[in-house]
């Protein structure tokens, strides 16, 4: 059962790595054309803005879903690395247990917000609703709360960049 798990984890990993690259990519092409359009053609682009900032919140969400999984984001554990072994343990599921309630706040509120906002639409993307574009927030919540359902049920997931010898690929 461990097993299936790991590897779904490892296929929405995959997921919410490829839909951030995605969006990363894409803002790295949209957000040139506007500046091409407004210093070059002196006409700029009313969408590329909006663009960037709605491929900004899927690679924020998901991209952050992705590199807790990897433990690669941002943290302080300075107190945690000189505790004894038991309250270092009980500090990181501590950790885990207060990530598991940021994944909740984000997939309730973020599915609230997407739902009051639906009917209402972008002025550069009429045909675009507005709660489809916070959707990233509740689906990386929800990420996030299976990335942390892993950690404490199974353990952190290997790197997959590190090689055999240990040393990472990044």
């Amino acid at each position: 059962m461990t097993n299936l798990y790991r590897r779904a984890m490892d296929a929405l990993y995959l997921g919410c790595v490829l839909l951030a690259g995605i969006a990363m990519v894409l803002i790295s092409v949209v957000v040139p054309w506007g500046v091409f359009t407004r210093y070059g053609l002196n006409s700029a682009s009313s969408w590329p803005e909006a663009m960037a900032i709605l491929l900004s919140i899927v690679l924020t969400f998901f991209g952050a879903a992705a590199c807790y999984r990897l433990g690669l984001h941002m943290r302080v554990s300075f107190v945690r690395d000189h505790l004894p072994v038991p309250l270092a343990r009980v500090s990181d599921l501590l950790a885990e247990l207060l990530m598991l309630a940021v994944g909740m706040f984000m997939t309730v509120n973020g599915f609230a917000l997407c739902q009051t906002t639906w009917n209402q639409s972008i002025a550069e993307f009429p045909a675009l609703s507005v709660g489809l574009t916070y959707l990233p927030i509740p689906l990386g919540g929800i990420c996030l709360m299976l990335f942390v359902i892993e950690h404490v049920w199974i353990g952190r997931a290997p790197d997959p960049f590190a090689s055999e010898t240990g040393h990472g690929g990044h």
